[in-house]
């Protein structure tokens, strides 16, 4: 059986960026093809978009995990891989988004309207688009982002011009039925309706949508019973219809009392500042069709005029004032529509980056004495991009920390040589440059830096004698330290290199420890 669910949590994640791609062109006759790497695609974004034949957050009860498609890898002669297929999920008119901590994301109302849950990953570039007049083959490729991951809390408020506001067992289910097509279910219940139930109304040339939202008591803007749920549902009503139950047998309740306790219980929800006070009122004082009921109904009533309420005496069983009642509610509904502002079209709002941005900060590490943590949108996506078993990769991402001033940055600050520097939850140890000229840098084999020429680590070669030493049980000690020695011993010395970076002390480059110095 369908139920209908208000309030979900929902885990989505967005497509990974596929990984750009290191090839070189090979064709008989032209022995210097060139790079010819693609890029990788883009990762699909998870869009949330308000559809009006959507009602419920049903779907994502039951399906709270939802994921975009992944970027396709780029390949050779200059493909570029297939972007990942956004994730579009519709929601209902009326939903808002927040995040873990609480904070409002979005508020979607009307047809159409669309967050962006969580973005896709870019995706990496290939050696063909990395290749530069100093540079001209280069033997590695960016690799693909990550996608977004995040929670989101969903919360439906329904969207409906009049809002009935009772206590349970008060009638207004039944007098939502009475008046609309809304079938709720409907018995003599001594406990209030668990979910809201819209109805359309029409009166005259006007039509009009009524909540029948879950029943309040005493004490729900502080969240007892199903207040909240109750109060979220009437936030955005144009108006609120209070329903008195004139006929009910419970001691110490009367429909004077019963208002005082509801106008307290709406002045007093939290985030609305007594905004629900403020909205337009009406009272219906509920079967009269029982004659004690239309008694107590002809005696509170002089005492609700008297507050400046308008008062219909009306039976949701015998439909007495029902008429009456309905085209006062349009009358309402329409003087209301009409003194709203007309909406303004959406601004494309530009945000320039300030002048005085540099494009990261950098902060002392609180967990490790001496050392720097470096933040920033574009020195953390290059650490994702880099693939550190690359040294030509890693000299890049040396050469781009190092236009960006990073390593300037640093001196400034004081850091000396060895520090450790933290970005993007890998480790570095700086090592500053001393400005060699830029032009000493000199092109080597692909996929090798001259900043890491003392690279120790083995070849195919060596690997596959080691194992072969390994099966034939000629293996010992010294052997396997050989073996296991650490990767990538740094350029000592200042030796020239590429704009006097040296790289010192990348001990292991498995490990992310790579001088931030640069180019």
């Amino acid at each position: 059986m369908a139920s209908f669910v208000d309030r979900v949590v929902l885990h989505v994640g967005a497509g990974n960026g596929g990984h750009g791609v290191a090839s070189i062109h090979r064709e008989k006759f032209k022995p210097l093809g060139g790079p010819d790497g693609g890029d990788g695609g883009r990762g699909g974004d998870v869009v949330l978009t308000v559809d009006n034949n959507v009602h419920t957050l049903l779907d994502f009860h039951h399906h709270p995990h939802q994921r975009a498609g992944n970027g396709k890898q780029g390949a050779g002669s200059h493909r570029n891989g297939a972007d990942g297929g956004d994730l579009e999920l519709q929601v209902p008119d009326g939903t808002v988004i927040l995040d873990e901590a609480g904070t409002v994301l979005a508020d979607l109302t009307g047809q159409g309207a669309r967050f962006v849950a969580a973005r896709g990953g870019r995706g990496g570039l290939g050696n063909a688009a990395l290749a530069s007049t100093r540079r001209k083959a280069p033997g590695f490729a960016l690799l693909g982002e990550p996608g977004e991951s995040r929670d989101l809390v969903l919360e439906l408020k329904s969207v409906a011009d009049v809002g009935l506001v009772g206590f349970p067992s008060a009638g207004k289910s039944s007098l939502i039925a009475a008046i609309s097509a809304a079938r709720p279910k409907i018995a003599d219940y001594p406990f209030t309706t668990l979910v809201p139930n819209l109805g359309v109304v029409s009166a005259g040339d006007v039509t009009f949508t009524v909540a029948d939202v879950p029943g309040l008591i005493p004490g729900a803007a502080a969240g007892k019973g199903l207040g909240l749920d109750f109060l979220r549902h009437v936030e955005r009503c144009a108006l609120l219809l209070h329903v008195l139950d004139c006929a009910t047998l419970e001691p110490g309740r009367d429909p004077l009392s019963d208002l005082t306790a509801l106008e307290t219980e709406l002045g007093e929800y939290a985030g609305t500042f007594g905004e629900l006070l403020a909205k337009p009122r009406l009272v219906a004082l509920n079967k009269v069709d029982v004659p004690e009921g239309r008694e107590l109904a002809e005696l509170v009533r002089p005492d609700l005029e008297a507050r400046g309420l308008r008062v219909f005496e009306i039976s949701a069983v015998s439909h007495d004032g029902l008429r009456e009642l309905t085209f006062a509610l349009a009358e309402a509904v329409a003087a209301d529509r009409a003194a709203r502002p007309a909406p303004e079209a959406q601004r494309i709002v530009l945000r320039p980056t300030a002048v005085d941005d540099s494009g990261f900060t950098i902060h002392a590490d609180p967990e490790i004495s001496g050392g720097y943590v470096v933040r920033g949108e574009k020195p953390e996506r290059w650490i994702r991009q880099t693939a550190f078993d690359n040294d030509e990769a890693v000299g890049y991402l040396a050469d781009r920390l190092k236009r960006l001033g990073v390593e300037d940055e640093l001196a400034r600050l004081g850091a000396e040589p060895g520090a450790a520097v933290t970005i993007g939850g890998v480790t570095f140890d700086f090592e500053p440059t001393g400005g060699v000229d830029d032009s000493a840098y000199t092109p080597t084999r692909r996929g090798y830096d001259v900043r890491l020429a003392d690279d120790t680590r083995n070849r195919a070669q060596q690997r596959l004698a080691a194992k072969k030493a390994r099966r034939s049980g000629e293996w010992d000690d010294d052997a396997d330290a050989a073996i296991t020695e650490p990767v990538g011993a740094a350029v000592a010395d200042g030796a020239a290199v590429r704009d006097g970076a040296a790289v010192r002390d990348v001990a292991a480059v498995r490990d992310g420890a790579v001088g931030v110095a640069d180019e």
